[in-house]
């Protein structure tokens, strides 16, 4: 919401600003000749009417991208270290430092402010001091031209100072990676998976087609098979007169008990 409000207003600003009646070339503005030449500003330099101390030396060094920090990757993080140096004969304190984007057109319009992050470091005369500052290049941002400013913000005892770091005109690019770490490691889970789901699958049909054979074995009729009349059996044992009596009558019952034996016996 603080970035709608900023990018509100200053696109109000620069609507009643560009409404205004332009001077006519070769007009005095501001103790200055209009000679219709287009002149580079830096704004920075002079916010609140702050500006950069003679005696003290301000460098950058971008660590992440490495390079001088005029591509940025969208969705990245980016690093850079900033230099201090005391030439002077005063202790200075650094107090803080900020960055933001701005309009490449116009450079007094904010786009986005980052951190100010707060240092309080005193550097002596003849003395150097290494800084660090990060912010995130966010995700809604197309690859085109923005403005990167970096103000640090420093001290000594008689008064306050403000060193541009860095307002350049910078690209944000999106970055064609490879096949990073994450997601090789993505694509084996997702393999091992596969392949568990295989053997899952193979288990299964292979456990179901041993049951459609037992259920289809044991779904034949079985036939029981009885004892018939002509079964071998031995009728030695009976007196000559039964078997006479059996041979004389072959639709009768043939004594295979031993009780229908024993009945038998007893007629006799």
């Amino acid at each position: 919401m603080p970035v709608t409000l900023i990018f509100d207003a200053q696109s109000r600003l620069y609507a009643n600003a560009a409404a205004e009646e332009d001077p006519v070339e070769g007009e005095d503005v501001d103790g200055q000749v209009e000679t219709g030449e287009v002149t580079e500003v830096d704004d920075s330099s002079s916010v609140d009417g702050l500006k950069p101390s003679p005696d003290v030396d301000v460098t950058v060094f971008f660590t992440k991208p490495a390079g001088n920090g005029f591509e940025l990757p969208v969705g990245k993080e980016v690093h850079f270290l900033v230099g201090v140096q005391n030439k002077g004969s005063k202790d200075i304190v650094v107090d803080s430092m900020d960055a933001s984007f701005r309009y490449s057109a116009d450079f007094s319009f904010y786009l986005q402010n980052f951190t100010a992050v707060p240092y309080n470091r005193l550097v002596r005369p003849k003395q150097e001091v290494t800084l660090s500052y990060q912010f995130f290049v966010a995700d809604f941002y197309t690859p085109r031209q923005y403005g990167l400013n970096v103000n640090l913000y420093y001290r000594d005892a008689e008064k306050q100072y403000l060193s541009p770091v860095f307002n350049e005109t910078i690209s944000i690019v999106e970055l064609d990676e490879g096949l990073d770490t994450e997601t090789f490691f993505l694509f084996i889970v997702l393999a091992a998976l596969a392949a568990l789901g295989l053997v899952g699958a193979y288990q299964l049909l292979g456990n179901f087609g041993k049951k459609h054979i037992v259920s289809s074995s044991s779904s034949k009729p079985r036939v029981e098979v009885g004892t018939s009349a002509h079964d071998d059996v031995d009728y030695d044992w009976l007196p000559q007169e039964t078997i006479k009596q059996l041979n004389k009558s072959p639709n009768a019952a043939k004594p295979n008990s031993p009780r229908q034996r024993r009945t038998t016996n007893k007629k006799e």
